[in-house]
Protein backbone atom coordinates (compact mmCIF):
# COMPACT_ATOMS: atom_id res chain seq x y z
CA UNK A 1 0.00 0.00 0.00
CA UNK A 2 3.00 2.69 0.99
CA UNK A 3 4.45 1.93 -2.40
CA UNK A 4 2.35 2.29 -4.29
CA UNK A 5 1.07 5.73 -2.64
CA UNK A 6 4.70 6.43 -3.27
CA UNK A 7 4.54 5.80 -6.66
CA UNK A 8 1.07 7.76 -6.60
CA UNK A 9 2.52 10.63 -5.51
CA UNK A 10 5.49 10.75 -7.64
CA UNK A 11 2.81 10.58 -10.39
CA UNK A 12 0.95 13.57 -9.32
CA UNK A 13 4.50 15.54 -8.42
CA UNK A 14 5.47 14.86 -12.25
CA UNK A 15 2.09 16.04 -13.67
CA UNK A 16 2.09 19.07 -11.83
CA UNK A 17 5.72 19.87 -12.59
CA UNK A 18 4.70 18.83 -16.28
CA UNK A 19 1.27 21.19 -15.99
CA UNK A 20 3.61 24.19 -14.56
CA UNK A 21 6.62 23.67 -17.52
CA UNK A 22 4.10 24.06 -20.32
CA UNK A 23 2.10 26.78 -18.55
CA UNK A 24 5.46 28.72 -18.21
CA UNK A 25 6.08 27.78 -21.79
CA UNK A 26 3.02 29.10 -22.87
CA UNK A 27 3.60 32.29 -21.08
CA UNK A 28 6.36 32.80 -23.36
CA UNK A 29 4.27 32.73 -26.72
CA UNK A 30 4.69 35.21 -29.15
CA UNK A 31 1.79 37.32 -29.74
CA UNK A 32 0.62 38.98 -33.12
CA UNK A 33 2.91 42.38 -33.08
CA UNK A 34 5.60 41.00 -31.26
CA UNK A 35 9.28 41.35 -32.23
CA UNK A 36 10.63 37.90 -33.53
CA UNK A 37 13.84 36.74 -31.07
CA UNK A 38 16.80 36.25 -33.15
CA UNK A 39 18.13 33.17 -34.19
CA UNK A 40 20.25 31.69 -37.20
CA UNK A 41 19.39 29.46 -39.97
CA UNK A 42 21.50 27.22 -42.72
CA UNK A 43 20.47 28.46 -46.26
CA UNK A 44 20.48 26.41 -49.22
CA UNK A 45 23.30 28.51 -50.48
CA UNK A 46 25.32 26.64 -47.69
CA UNK A 47 25.34 29.47 -45.66
CA UNK A 48 23.86 30.47 -42.01
CA UNK A 49 22.53 33.84 -41.67
CA UNK A 50 21.02 35.13 -38.32
CA UNK A 51 17.56 37.37 -38.72
CA UNK A 52 19.68 40.44 -36.79
CA UNK A 53 21.66 41.03 -40.04
CA UNK A 54 18.50 42.13 -41.81
CA UNK A 55 16.92 44.60 -38.95
CA UNK A 56 15.60 47.26 -40.40
CA UNK A 57 12.21 48.71 -41.40
CA UNK A 58 11.96 46.57 -44.48
CA UNK A 59 9.86 43.13 -43.67
CA UNK A 60 11.66 39.53 -43.60
CA UNK A 61 10.21 36.36 -45.30
CA UNK A 62 11.38 33.12 -44.61
CA UNK A 63 10.59 30.56 -46.54
CA UNK A 64 11.04 26.72 -45.89
CA UNK A 65 10.99 24.09 -48.11
CA UNK A 66 12.58 20.50 -48.42
CA UNK A 67 16.05 19.42 -49.66
CA UNK A 68 15.88 18.20 -52.92
CA UNK A 69 14.82 14.29 -52.86
CA UNK A 70 14.53 14.33 -49.59
CA UNK A 71 10.74 13.23 -47.74
CA UNK A 72 10.26 16.30 -46.05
Amino acid sequence: MFTLMKVSLRSVTAILLAVLMLGSQLALALEVGDKAPDFSLPASDGQTYSLSQFAGDKPVVIAFFPKAFTGG
